[in-house]
């Protein structure tokens, strides 16, 4: 990739991608939400933009750790997010 900065790693499959290729989930003040423009602040997760890597976070606690975070409003991102994809 031609330049590293714009290359994330995704959580599920582990492959780095241009970032504009991944969906981001942050951790801001403990509210999970999903970053759309990319831009806001605080601890992020990516996520490749297909059904087998929603399915390897989901069975295991990936995203939770990702983030720093306990809060179950990760399993409803997940699931709104995978409706969308």
């Amino acid at each position: 990739m031609k330049n590293s900065k714009l290359t994330r790693t995704c959580i599920g499959c582990r492959q780095k991608r241009q970032k504009t290729e991944l969906i981001r989930i942050i951790n801001h003040n403990g509210s999970v939400q999903v970053d759309l423009k990319q831009k806001l602040e605080g601890r992020g997760a990516y996520i490749c933009k297909n059904k087998k890597c929603f399915e390897t976070i989901r069975k295991g606690n990936k995203l939770k750790n990702a983030l720093k975070t306990n809060n179950i409003e990760t399993v409803k991102i997940l699931e709104d997010i995978e409706k969308e994809v």
